[in-house]
């Protein structure tokens, strides 16, 4: 069944796409995480041009943290003044993430920027998820308890002026560290469309020394917003967002995160880690790979 997009001006195999986003959904359930990071390298591959690749997954990951925003919020798991100050921290960053946009793409660089990004982060990512995946094993298989730790905010929060009390996470802290926090994801949200849960979950513990039952639902208030306005600026400015695509990865995603679900509750959440840090590494190396060998097709026509 073939489905043009016209934004990305080709046609697509609209029932692929559309499992494309339930694999997504899948690793979404399964994993804890929004799948928007490997969306927009998987659309790649198949032959989206990367900057209607990121600014329609964005829009994915929107549709995808609603329900997580009202589930939280039902069982009190958000903490909205600190998720408010986030969310005006990612709309400046997005701001700044679309003059670096349209920077990169003035200059004919914005693709192969958007797919070192993502060498990057997955590379680091997957690593790192791998190693703690791995340690966690051996530590069980040896009767160990692995080491976890510490809920604290980093020393640099704690030297910033201007103190608030954020009661439901718990923190009495300078607001400027979740700001400049916040638009570190928006800038990232906005170059390669993704939601930023990924890095914002364990900064949140680990930097910002929030609560563990908080931190989830508010990461999702965040993106929600980041999110929504990242698709705005990318349909008023690069004029990137193809709702055709995003509309089939949003259909696919919604069932598949629900088979996602009922799978990861069989199965244990180490060996988890270590399939999804599996895959997080072979996307990092096909990148790589496509990096290095020459295109098929080494001139394109680019309407700026």
């Amino acid at each position: 069944m073939d489905v043009y997009l016209p934004i990305a001006n080709l046609s697509v195999n609209g029932l692929l796409i559309v499992g494309l986003g339930a694999l997504t959904g899948v690793l979404s359930g399964l994993f804890g995480v929004g799948g928007g990071f490997l969306t927009t390298p998987l659309l790649i591959f198949y032959g989206i041009p990367p900057t209607v690749a990121a600014a329609s997954a964005s829009t994915q990951v929107t549709g995808a943290s609603v329900s997580g925003v009202f589930a939280h919020s039902r069982r009190k798991g958000v903490d909205y003044r600190m998720g408010g100050v986030m969310v005006v921290g990612g709309i400046i960053g997005a701001m700044m993430g679309t003059l670096l946009f349209r920077f990169f793409q003035s200059i004919g660089q914005i693709d192969i920027i958007i797919n070192i990004l993502y060498v990057l982060m997955l590379g680091t990512i997957g690593t790192l998820m791998m190693r703690e995946a791995l340690e966690t094993i051996r530590a069980s298989k040896k009767g160990e308890r692995p080491v976890v730790m510490k809920r604290r905010h980093h020393p640099f929060v704690a030297v910033l002026p201007m103190r608030w009390r954020f009661y439901r996470s718990g923190l009495y802290i300078s607001p400027l560290a979740p700001l400049i926090l916040g638009i570190a994801v928006g800038i990232l949200t906005m170059l390669m469309g993704v939601g930023g849960g990924f890095i914002l979950v364990p900064a949140m513990l680990y930097i910002l020394g929030m609560s563990a039952g908080v931190v989830v639902g508010t990461s999702l208030f965040q993106i929600l917003f980041v999110t929504m306005a990242t698709t705005m600026m990318h349909a008023l400015t690069t004029r990137a967002v193809d709702l055709v695509l995003a509309a089939l990865l949003l259909l696919g995603s919604v069932s598949g995160a629900q088979i996602g679900t009922k799978i990861a509750s069989n199965a244990k959440p180490e060996i988890l880690r270590v399939i999804l840090a599996a895959i997080v590494l072979l996307v990092a190396l096909r990148m790589v790979y496509g990096l290095g060998v020459r295109p098929d097709e080494i001139y394109t026509v680019v309407d700026l």
